[in-house]
């Protein structure tokens, strides 16, 4: 079992490097931008599955909350009282 667990902190690393690489690219998210919502990082990289019964693109990208939340502990996001995030 404990093959599952480091299989998916693996994908979550993966997940945030492609958030990191992104937004890297992405002049809205540089460091004196206006920044993207967390949606609009969702759907840009790549994690949307579609819409769902029980399961719309909207309640899907729950799970990025906690990978921004990740990135701006680890000093690399900041999350504006706009609620958009940039690079720091």
């Amino acid at each position: 079992m404990e093959k599952f667990k480091e299989k998916g902190k693996a994908l979550r690393n993966t997940a945030k490097e492609i958030v990191i690489e992104y937004m890297n690219q992405d002049p809205l998210c540089q460091k004196n931008s206006e920044g993207l919502r967390t949606s609009e990082l969702f759907r840009n990289c790549g994690f949307d599955w579609g819409e769902y019964e029980n399961a719309t693109s909207s309640n899907q990208q729950y799970w990025v909350v906690a990978l921004m939340r990740e990135l701006e502990k680890d000093g690399k996001v900041t999350r504006l009282e706009s609620k958009k995030w940039r690079l720091c």
